[in-house]
């Protein structure tokens, strides 16, 4: 007698690519014929198209539909060579599945028409002419070419994505919040310009080539700009000759799908390994992994844009509608996610989950977050339902949780956005008052102080761990360079006659406006660079910048660069090698922030009689800082278990002359090290003889004692 045990009809068969138990293939036998395809009804639970044994499966829903219809299509033909009503039995409640027997998962696209009632006054627009994306399409064809749109125009098609990706025994970094140094940039542009040198410029693949740079660099998280499958050819324009595309993509095609651009080679059914590589090799070298996730509104606009998804399936659900049936643009493109209705909350948390459990992403930025804690009429909420579900999800347990925590109808919610202590946010407050410090503006120094000490007047140390995102440059914005070259925006290329973009930058062009080859002005410019970067470095909270600004990127004065897929948003390369020096500061401070853990949280209460926190002017323990200061010393103490105490001080002018200035009285069997100061090129730690120093106009210095 055999040894093996017996095949039953209840041995179960484990479906990798959806991570359901289904039963074994023998119960799967056809019920019924539709139009040549052998069919049965198929598993409810399992949202968009499965591979399984012997078939597809296909499950969608509707709350509105009369009627829905599955559309397949030869790879890359516009029109169907199959189309398969789902018969009334195959629906369960609003749930629509059939399981389609011999399809080769290769050899077909697909699509969906859906049929119901058209009032629009009542957000009701069905169409059934319309072919209709899956809203939880794994891969969408016509996008993978940049710059190039399909000639059926705005019709997308899905494709069954096959994942045998093995991650091995790979595990999470797991980087504390405290430690984290996280770097924004986009894919495409990171790359694109031939001074970058990769093989394959302006992909996930380029990306990769680029990994050993980055943890040269230091960095431990790369926060990547929207990589969701978008439409670059959403308002496609010319302007001066100069081609212009929805370039930074935040207007979201499909969220279950990577961007088929961004990859360096076509993945037919196999969408997303290139990604999944990437992902890998940033682990191994002990990067995280964020998405900038866009769950506030869809590349579908308003009345006047695109219908080929959400809008056909049910346009009422999905979208924030007036009584009279128009689009809310709290979003201020076109139109609003309904995130907290129970359809979209669950969507978005399924997203949210497939990202994490198939591309291991460790954490999330999410794009005007605000939206997520509207209501179905739009006015806030103060317990949304979804951003509660996120912050308390078990998959999501160690996922980073980041919040824009605004949006573009008003609401400003820094510093009070529904947390759980589980989100951090962009300190918006830290961009602007650190920038209007550093350039010299009267009555900043207390905010300044603030800021750097971890924004304790607008977090709750108690309820809101590591909640601030301090930054002074992203994607949004002048960058670094720009923000020491230019007086004023300059967005003439956009095409909106330089309307556009913020025009409150708290800019400083250092004497001349854009580039020059006077000597001093470039000096200048380079020294509030390092500033910059310094006091970043020296603050406690999540510490972000901008991918190019170690080797002064330009976007020649450009602060809203979402159309410009050219050289003003591509990192030129070249000025890596030009500005070595501001490249290997960079690094230096970098790895100071990461050998003083007392910059990064409160290691004891304080040390050596000292507190944590305290503030300083030119004389020492000065506690408030009037409307003329321009001179703020900040020290941190703490003590660390088996190493000992360590004591930091964080001196900063932004005064045009030079200052003098007395540190605080060391214990006498400690002295005082010099080990930053702004006004050199290179550091060259020395120690301080006695307490006093003179620290340089616009300069910071750093001090540790020793």
């Amino acid at each position: 007698m055999s040894a093996k045990k017996a095949n039953t009809n209840s041995d179960p068969v484990v479906v990798k690519e959806s991570g359901v138990v289904l039963p074994r293939a023998i119960h799967l036998v056809p019920l019924d014929n539709i139009n040549g395809f052998d069919v049965r009804p198929g598993f409810y639970e399992t949202n968009g198209a499965t591979a399984i044994p012997g078939g597809v499966n296909f499950t969608v829903h509707s709350h509105g539909a009369t009627g829905v219809e599955l559309l397949l299509f030869r790879r890359e033909e516009s029109e169907p060579f199959a189309v398969l009503p789902f018969p009334d039995h195959y629906r369960i409640g609003n749930v629509y599945s059939m399981i389609v027997f011999k399809l080769n998962i290769e050899e077909f696209e697909y699509a969906y028409r859906v049929d119901g009632p058209y009032e629009p006054e009542k957000g009701l627009i069905f169409d059934k002419s319309r072919y209709l994306l899956d809203p939880y399409a794994k891969a969408v064809t016509g996008q993978s070419d940049w710059g190039k749109t399909t000639p059926h125009g705005q019709h997308y098609k899905a494709r069954v994505v096959k994942d045998d990706f093995d991650w091995g025994k790979m595990g999470q970094p797991l980087i504390p919040t405290e430690d984290l140094i996280i770097y924004e940039l986009h894919v495409r542009g990171f790359t694109k310009d031939p001074s970058s040198g990769v093989e394959h410029p302006g992909t996930f693949a380029g990306l990769m080539e680029k990994l050993d740079y980055l943890q040269e660099l230091g960095v431990n998280a790369l926060e990547l700009m929207p990589i969701f499958e978008f439409d670059e050819m959403l308002d496609y324009r010319e302007v001066n000759g100069q081609k212009l595309y929805n370039y930074w993509g935040y207007n979201t095609v499909s969220f279950f799908a990577p961007n088929t651009s961004y990859t360096a080679s076509t993945e037919y059914n196999r969408e997303g390994n290139e990604l999944k590589k990437l992902i890998r090799a940033c682990k191994q070298r002990g990067i995280e992994v964020y998405l900038d996730v866009v769950f506030n509104h869809t590349a579908e606009g308003n009345e006047m844009g695109p219908f080929f998804s959400f809008k056909g399936f049910d346009n009422n659900i999905y979208y924030l509608l007036t009584p009279e049936g128009y689009y809310y643009n709290f979003s201020g493109c076109g139109n609003t996610l309904n995130c907290n209705h129970p359809i979209v909350h669950q969507m978005i948390m399924d997203c949210l989950r497939y990202w994490v459990t198939t591309y291991r992403v460790d954490g999330f930025r999410f794009d005007l977050a605000s939206i997520l804690g509207r209501d179905e009429h739009g006015a806030p909420m103060v317990s949304p339902p979804l951003l509660q579900a996120m912050a308390f999800d078990p998959i999501l347990g160690d996922v980073k949780l980041i919040a824009e925590a605004w949006d573009a109808g008003g609401l400003y919610q820094v510093g009070t956005f529904p947390a759980w202590n589980r989100w951090a946010e962009w300190n918006g407050r830290y961009r602007d008052d650190m920038r209007r410090y550093l350039k010299g503006d009267p009555g900043m120094a207390q905010a300044a102080a603030l800021r750097l000490t971890g924004s304790k007047d607008i977090y709750d140390v108690t309820a809101r761990g590591n909640a601030s995102v301090n930054f002074l440059t992203c994607h949004d914005g002048f960058t670094l360079h720009d923000l020491y070259a230019y007086n004023c925006k300059h967005n003439e290329g956009n095409g909106w006659n330089n309307t556009d973009g913020a025009n409150d930058n708290n800019s400083w062009n250092c004497g001349a406006e854009g580039e020059t080859d006077d000597f001093e002005v470039n000096a200048l410019r380079h020294r509030m660079v390092r500033n910059a970067f310094a006091l970043l470095m020296c603050s406690r909270g999540i510490p972000m910048f901008l991918a190019g600004d170690e080797f002064g990127n330009t976007q020649f004065g450009n602060n809203n660069a979402y159309c410009q897929d050219n050289i003003t948003s591509w990192l030129d390369w070249s000025l890596l090698e030009k500005n070595q020096d501001l490249f290997k500061f960079f690094q230096y401070m970098i790895r100071f922030r990461k050998e003083h853990q007392v910059l990064r949280r409160d290691m004891s209460g304080g040390a050596c009689g000292f507190p944590d926190v305290s503030f300083h002017g030119v004389a020492p323990w000065q506690d408030k800082f009037g409307p003329q200061d321009h001179y703020v010393g900040v020290m941190f103490a703490g003590a660390e278990r088996n190493v000992g105490p360590q004591i930091i001080y964080v001196a900063s002018n932004s005064y045009w002359e030079e200052l003098n200035a007395a540190l605080p009285q060391l214990p006498m069997s400690m002295r005082w090290e010099q080990t930053v100061d702004t006004w050199e090129m290179e550091q060259q730690p020395c120690f301080v003889e006695g307490n006093c120093f003179t620290i340089g106009p616009r300069s910071v210095m750093v001090f540790v004692a020793k």
